[in-house]
């Protein structure tokens, strides 16, 4: 499968219904895959969720008519799928930095956002990402976890995993198991947390319950954190939009032992 032809049906799709309600269901089943993954794909190789790129095409396309017709704002924000034009008007501030009542007046300031149009030449190259298939029953696992965002996780990350591991190392003489990203909203909100985990119950940390799951299984030889981040970026960027897997919206886990990380993603069956 292209999975850029694939893209670009989806988008025709979106451009053919701005004017409808969308169904994600319909979207990823031009994919071929689950929601979720498609929401995971689109995100990853175009840096904005699904939902605000479908915002911004609206909220463009209102403006140019806006300033073209002498359509009725109540008409447009129904058009675009706003419940009512106080709702419309705020978004249309937002995105244009105008009113639409200001439109007619004021059209240089309306801004146009775009379609995404894939590359369909593109290839994305996956040989060398080697990986299994596991299965694992449930994990209770012990944690805890501090506030941080896309940006900012490749610094954060280790530095308290350094942090809890020091505080606790002395006490116990072993080192975190486990590394897990739990996001605040993967596909709306760069806001994300961190948390380090054992496998045994440990004072002062939150009760984690990963449920029972396949997982894709990426073996790192080292637990250098930019060894991990170098591994884990080819993966998102490489492998996710080109695999053929269906995932889960559980958290990614890192699994650290012997000297060598498990970077393991949850699965469908």
């Amino acid at each position: 499968m292209n999975i850029y032809k694939s893209l670009n049906e989806m988008i025709s799709y979106i451009e053919n219904h701005l004017e409808d309600k969308i169904e994600y269901k319909e979207l990823s089943s031009i994919l071929g895959v689950n929601e979720y993954t498609m929401q995971t794909i689109f995100n990853l190789l175009t840096n904005i969720s699904i939902s605000d790129y479908i915002r911004k095409r609206r909220l463009s396309n209102a403006g140019t008519e806006l300033y073209q017709t002498n359509e009725k704002i109540i008409d447009i924000a129904l058009k675009y799928q706003y419940e009512n034009a106080t709702s419309f008007s705020r978004a249309f501030e937002k995105f244009h930095g105008i009113k639409p009542s200001e439109v007619r007046k004021r059209p240089e300031e309306l801004k146009i956002y775009t379609k995404i149009t894939f590359d369909e030449q593109n290839k994305l190259e996956n040989q060398d990402i080697p990986y299994s298939i596991v299965e694992q029953d449930e994990l209770i696992l012990y944690g805890k976890g501090t506030k941080t965002t896309v940006q900012k996780i490749p610094k954060v990350a280790p530095e308290f995993y350094k942090k809890i591991n020091n505080e606790f190392y002395d006490r116990y003489g072993d080192d975190i198991p486990y590394g897990m990203t739990v996001y605040e909203d993967r596909f709306e909100s760069d806001n994300l947390e961190y948390w380090v985990l054992y496998d045994i119950p440990m004072p002062g940390f939150n009760k984690y319950i990963i449920p029972k799951s396949k997982w894709i299984l990426f073996h790192i030889s080292t637990q250098t954190a930019k060894d991990i981040q170098s591994v884990t970026k080819k993966v998102y960027e490489q492998f996710i939009p080109s695999c053929k897997y269906n995932f889960r919206p559980i958290p990614e886990l890192e699994h650290y032992h012997n000297g060598v990380t498990d970077f393991l993603i949850p699965i469908e069956d």
